[in-house]
Parts: structure tokens; C-alpha cells; sequence
């Protein structure tokens, strides 16, 4: 159904720029308006579909196991980098980078999940915690590379507290949600 979807939306979009570009001066809406209505179905029954698989109970375990396994890797691994660099940070950029680009990838591809499992508040406020953890790592990686040795240290501390509050969010939604 889903390449229905596409194949209408192409269809359409095709039909439409054939018709605008018949002349220059006017639009042919007689071949216009017809391509712009397949156009719309295709992507109502697109929407359809990709909202049907969001929802099903297969993807929806699966991102629910991927999202709490991603959160508590990160918190994990940047506890072990913060005891790890305590005396230097030059190689917090590189150890960012191999460990915690993969994860926050997971978790951001599973995220849309959130809503289904536990509401647009949870959500809100899991992701809230996690983007600025994650904006957190990012300046790490920032000072680090250029030579703030400091602002690295203290902005790792608070990378790793936002990831433990959007671990334990979900933990406590995940808790509240199964009883």
C-alpha cells in the first residue's frame, strides 16, 4: 500500500510539473488539479502506513528495548570517561566520537516511539533531558578540541547528569506505564 502511496505521489508530481510547463504563461488546471489531488493521496496514504508501522507492537518493543539500552550505554560509558580523563583532555574529541555517536544515534531513530509508548509528556520531558545532554557532549567536544581542558571537565559532569535524568524519566514512565 505504501508504494501505492509513493507511486501516486510520484505520478502526481510528474502530471503537475508536465502541466506548468505546457506554457509559460498559463497553467492548465484542467490536467493541474487532477495531479495535485493524486499527489495529496499519495501522501495521506504514505502517512497512513508509516503511522500504522510506528504503532505496531514489533517496532514498538523493539524501540522500547533500543531506547533504554541507548541511555544507559551513554550514562555508562561517559561515567567510565569522566574517571578516564580526569588529567587530559586531547583525546575527548576522538573518544566522543567512537563512543557515543552510534548510541545517541539509536536513541534519536527510536525516540518517535516515546510518544506512542508513553505519552507526548513523557516525551517532552525524556527528550528534554536527552538533547541537552546531548548539546552538553557536544560542547565537550568543542572545548576539548580547542584546548579548555576545564570546560571540558565541567561540561562532561553536566552531560552526564542530563543523561541520568532522562534515564531515570524513563525508567519511572516505563515503571508507571507497566503497573
Amino acid at each position: 500500500m505504501k508504494a501505492l502511496g509513493f507511486l501516486l505521489l510520484c505520478a502526481g508530481f510528474l502530471l503537475g510539473a508536465y502541466s506548468t510547463a505546457l506554457d509559460q504563461e498559463l497553467t492548465d488546471w484542467i490536467l493541474f488539479t487532477p495531479a495535485l489531488l493524486m499527489a495529496l493521496v499519495g501522501v495521506i496514504i504514505v502517512k497512513q502506513q508509516s503511522r500504522g508501522m510506528a504503532r505496531s507492537e514489533e517496532v514498538l518493543t523493539s524501540n522500547r528495548t533500543a531506547l533504554r539500552e541507548a541511555l544507559e550505554t551513554i550514562v555508562a560509558r561517559l561515567q567510565k570517561l569522566i574517571t578516564e580523563h580526569r588529567e587530559s583532555s586531547t583525546d575527548l574529541p576522538a573518544a566522543i566520537d567512537k563512543n557515543f555517536r552510534g548510541e545517541l544515534r539509536r536513541f534519536a531513530d527510536a525516540r518517535e516511539s516515546l510518544i506512542h509508548l508513553y505519552g507526548l509528556q513523557a516525551y517532552a520531558d525524556i527528550m528534554s533531558d536527552f538533547a541537552a545532554g546531548e548539546r552538553y557532549l557536544n560542547r565537550v567536544w568543542s572545548a576539548a578540541a580547542d584546548g579548555y581542558p576545564e570546560e571540558a571537565a565541567t561540561y562532561l559532569a553536566k552531560a552526564s547528569a542530563q543523561f541520568q535524568d532522562a534515564l531515570k524519566l524513563l525508567m519511572e514512565t516505563r515503571a508507571g506505564n507497566t503497573t
